[in-house]
C-alpha cells in the first residue's frame, strides 16, 4: 500500500469581509446580495432565515426564494472553520425564527452565539448532521478520527447538496405553511438542476485516465464528492494543527507526486499556496488554484454566484487538469431556479 500525505500549512486567515445579506424587501429578479444590514427584520411578515457558508446559503435561497428573509452570516471566500461572528451578529440571530447550519463541527463559534440569542420559538437546523449517519463520516488528512471532528465538506457531493435542499423544503414549509406548495416546486426545479450536475459529473469522471482519479489539494474538502465519483484523495497540504510543514514534509510530498505520477495538484482560491505551488514546480506536476468550496465564482449577483456555478466552476478546472474533459456540462445554466412572486 502507498504511503498517504499528512503535510502541514499554516495559512493566516483572512480578513473577515462583511457579512452578505439578501434582499428581503425588494422583489427578487436574481440571486441579489446587498450590504444593508438594518434591512433583516420581521415588518415584512417572511420568515427571518440565517445560513452560514456561501453555498449553503444559496442552496437555501433556491428552496426559499423571495418568499423569506435570507442572511447569510459567513461572507463568501472566509475560512468557516475558523470564521469569528461579530457581536453585532447576535442583533441578527435574535430576530431570526430559523438559523440552517451545516453542522458536522463546523460552525461552532456560530453556534453559540447563535444559541445565546435566539428568540423564543426559533430553531436551529442542521443540514449535515440530517443527511448522513455516523458511520458515514469521513476523518482523513485534515480532519484526523483522534481529534473527533469529521469532514463537514457534504456539500461538494452534489447528492448531499441536493438532501440539503430536500431538508430546506421541509423546514421552511414547517414553519410557513402558507408557502408551503412554492417551497416544495421550488425544491422541483432545483432537483431537476442538481440531477444535471449529478449526471454530467459521472459521464466527466469517466473521460478521466482512471490512473489519474486521484486528488492532492490544498484544502481537505473532497472527500465525499471522491467517495461518491470514484476518486482518491491521496492528500492534502491544510491538516487540523495549522503548522508549518518542515522541509523534510515538504520533501516527502514530491516525492510521492513523483512516485504517483499525477499530473496536477491542486490549490484553493481561499487559501493561496506559495508551498504548493512550489511542490508542484519541483514535481512536474500542473497547479491549478482556482478550486472552491465556499466561494461561488462572479460577482454577487451575477447569474453564475451561486452552488451550482461553483460546482461548474470546479469540475471545468479540475477534470480536463487531470486528462479528462468537461463538455458534459456545457449548457447547464447555474442561476437561480426559484420562483417568484410577481411579474
Amino acid at each position: 500500500m502507498r504511503p498517504t500525505i499528512r503535510t502541514v500549512l499554516m495559512i493566516g486567515a483572512l480578513a473577515l469581509l462583511a457579512p452578505l445579506l439578501f434582499a428581503c424587501k425588494k422583489e427578487a429578479k436574481s440571486n441579489e446580495i446587498f450590504f444593508a444590514r438594518d434591512s433583516f427584520e420581521n415588518s415584512n411578515g417572511k420568515l427571518n432565515v440565517i445560513t452560514t457558508v456561501a453555498p449553503l446559503t444559496d442552496i437555501v435561497h433556491n428552496i426559499g426564494g423571495d418568499r423569506i428573509n435570507l442572511y447569510g452570516v459567513i461572507p463568501d471566500g472566509t475560512n468557516s472553520h475558523t470564521f469569528e461572528p461579530k457581536p453585532s451578529d447576535a442583533k441578527q440571530f435574535a430576530r431570526a425564527d430559523l438559523v440552517i447550519v451545516n453542522g458536522l463541527h463546523l460552525e461552532e463559534p456560530t453556534l453559540n452565539l447563535a444559541k445565546a440569542n435566539l428568540k423564543q420559538g426559533a430553531e436551529i437546523k442542521y443540514l449535515g448532521d440530517n443527511t448522513i449517519t455516523e458511520r458515514e463520516w469521513l476523518f482523513d488528512f485534515s480532519f484526523p478520527r483522534e481529534k473527533g471532528d469529521p469532514n463537514p465538506h457534504l456539500w461538494m457531493n452534489p447528492k448531499y447538496a441536493l438532501k440539503y435542499a430536500e431538508l430546506t423544503r421541509d423546514w421552511l414549509a414547517a414553519r410557513d405553511a402558507p408557502n408551503a406548495a412554492i417551497y416544495r416546486e421550488n425544491y422541483t426545479r432545483y432537483k431537476t438542476v442538481i440531477d444535471r450536475v449529478d449526471a454530467a459529473t459521472r459521464q466527466a469522471v469517466q473521460t478521466v485516465p482512471e490512473k489519474n482519479r486521484r486528488l492532492l489539494t490544498y484544502h481537505d474538502s473532497w472527500a465525499y464528492w471522491a467517495r461518491e465519483y470514484g476518486f482518491q484523495v491521496i492528500g492534502a497540504v491544510q491538516p487540523s494543527d495549522f503548522k508549518e510543514p518542515r522541509p523534510r514534509e515538504v520533501r516527502a510530498v514530491i516525492d510521492q507526486i513523483k512516485q504517483e505520477q499525477l499530473p496536477a495538484v491542486f490549490g484553493s482560491e481561499v487559501f493561496p499556496s506559495k508551498v504548493l505551488r512550489q511542490i508542484a514546480k519541483e514535481a512536474n506536476a500542473t497547479y491549478v488554484d482556482k478550486l472552491s468550496d465556499d466561494a461561488p465564482p462572479g460577482k454577487p449577483g451575477s447569474p453564475e454566484h451561486t452552488y451550482v456555478g461553483m460546482m461548474l466552476d470546479d469540475m471545468r478546472n479540475m477534470l480536463p487538469a487531470l486528462g479528462g474533459n468537461a463538455a458534459a456540462f456545457d449548457g447547464i445554466d447555474p442561476a437561480p431556479t426559484f420562483q417568484r412572486s410577481g411579474p
